[in-house]
Order: C-alpha cells, then sequence, then structure tokens
C-alpha cells in the first residue's frame, strides 16, 4: 500500500477492496477495463466528466496496488494500453452483480447523464438470464438513437455481447427513449406495449422480443452470470 492511500485501519477483506477499488472513479475505470485493454483517450472518452489529474491519480494507484497494468502494443499507433491484471480481471462478475443490484433503483437518465457502448454492452451481460437461455439460439441487434450499435447472441446458455450490426439478427430492436429498454425488461412496460407506444420499435417478431425481456430481466438470481465470458 502506498502513503498515498487511505484506509479504514480495519482488518477485513471489504476494507482492503474498498482501499483498492473504493476511490471516486476507480470502479468506473475497471468497468471500462473489463471489455479489454484501452488507451489513456478511450478511457477519457469513456468517463467524459472525470478530470484528467483524477483520471491519471486513478491509474497510477490501480497500478501500483496490482489492480491494472500498462503494456505497449507494437500493433497501435500510441502503443500504450492499460489493462486488467488476472488479479484485477477477477472484479468482473463482482462489477456485473453490484451493477445488476444498482440498475434496479435507476430511473430516467438526466439530461446530462452519459450512456456510453461499454456500459450499454455491460448491462447486457449484467441483466442476461443463462438459466433462461438453455437450448436457446438467437441473435439481438440493438440501436440506441441511430448512434450506438451493439450485437447480442445467444448459445445455448451462453453470451456474447459486441458492438456493431449483425446481419440476418433475427431481431433489431431500436431503443428511442433512454431508459426504454430497461423500462420492458424490468417489467414497467410491456413488449407489446413498448412497440405500440413507440418507445420501441422492432424489425422482427414481437414474440422474439418477448424471448428478449425473458433472456434479459432485472431479477435477482445468485446463479445468472453462468452463462457468461467477457473475455
Amino acid at each position: 500500500m502506498t502513503a498515498r492511500t487511505r484506509t479504514y485501519g480495519q482488518y477485513c477483506g471489504l476494507a482492503r477492496a474498498m482501499e483498492l477499488v473504493g476511490e471516486r472513479w476507480a470502479l468506473l475505470i475497471v468497468r471500462d477495463l473489463v471489455l479489454g485493454p484501452k488507451r489513456y483517450t478511450e478511457l477519457q472518452a469513456g468517463l467524459p466528466k472525470i478530470p484528467p489529474s483524477i483520471l491519471s491519480a486513478r491509474l497510477n494507484e490501480l497500478e501500483e496496488t496490482g489492480v491494472i497494468r500498462r503494456r505497449i502494443r507494437p500493433d497501435l499507433d500510441a502503443g500504450l494500453v492499460y489493462e486488467l491484471t488476472e488479479y484485477g480481471s477477477e472484479l468482473d462478475h463482482i462489477l456485473l452483480d453490484l451493477g445488476l443490484w444498482g440498475a434496479r433503483s435507476l430511473s430516467h437518465p438526466g439530461p446530462d447523464d452519459v450512456f456510453t457502448l461499454d456500459a450499454a454492452i455491460l448491462s447486457l451481460y449484467t441483466t442476461f438470464q443463462s438459466e433462461a437461455a438453455a437450448g436457446v439460439q438467437v441473435t439481438f441487434e440493438i440501436q440506441y438513437h441511430d448512434t450506438m450499435i451493439l450485437h447480442a447472441m445467444v448459445d445455448d446458455g451462453a453470451l456474447k455481447v459486441s458492438e456493431g450490426r449483425y446481419p440476418d439478427a433475427d431481431l433489431i430492436i431500436r431503443s428511442s427513449q433512454g431508459a426504454a429498454l430497461l423500462d420492458v425488461i424490468g417489467g414497467q412496460v410491456t413488449p407489446p406495449e413498448a412497440v405500440r407506444t413507440g418507445k420501441i420499435s422492432i424489425d422482427g417478431d414481437v414474440r422474439d422480443l418477448e424471448l428478449f425481456t425473458r433472456l434479459f430481466r432485472l431479477t435477482a438470481a445468485p446463479e445468472i452470470q453462468d452463462g457468461v465470458s467477457l473475455h
């Protein structure tokens, strides 16, 4: 532990975890590295409200405590990237569980709230119900305001989410409002109602949207992440 790191003075694993990743912005940096290595500028783009001095300080602290490391990638023009260490990678399912817990208290986003691609991808991993997906093979393409597109492939209880379009997806979902899809998977709005009111538009069968809401839900289940692999 470095001299700069504040301590709780508690001989406790939770207290130690908070000393490692509990500083403001630290877990969001880890969140953005869960999906893969990033340059400093990419981290800035995903966290537009973080002051550069704080980002640099958090990166240094996380590196000093063994959560992340810097690595040179010769295939990149700006070859320095930050990535999770093996120890840091163990936070992935902890982050998903914590994200699911927090998502249950989300309301509609404020005018200045930022919804990033990484957050969108992780929201699907967070809400995925692997048991409901047993024996299911289906692909979804999800478009947010025509500015962010990702796809989810479900294959017999396993999930893979990536950026971009998916040719011949079984269902294309367009979410015209920031929290529209959250309302659907949270059960506040039924799939037919969401389509009828224009909150969501689809290319495909509404029954596939109903399947989507069975596969991605804001419900508690200890085994919900069994089919998730982020790496």
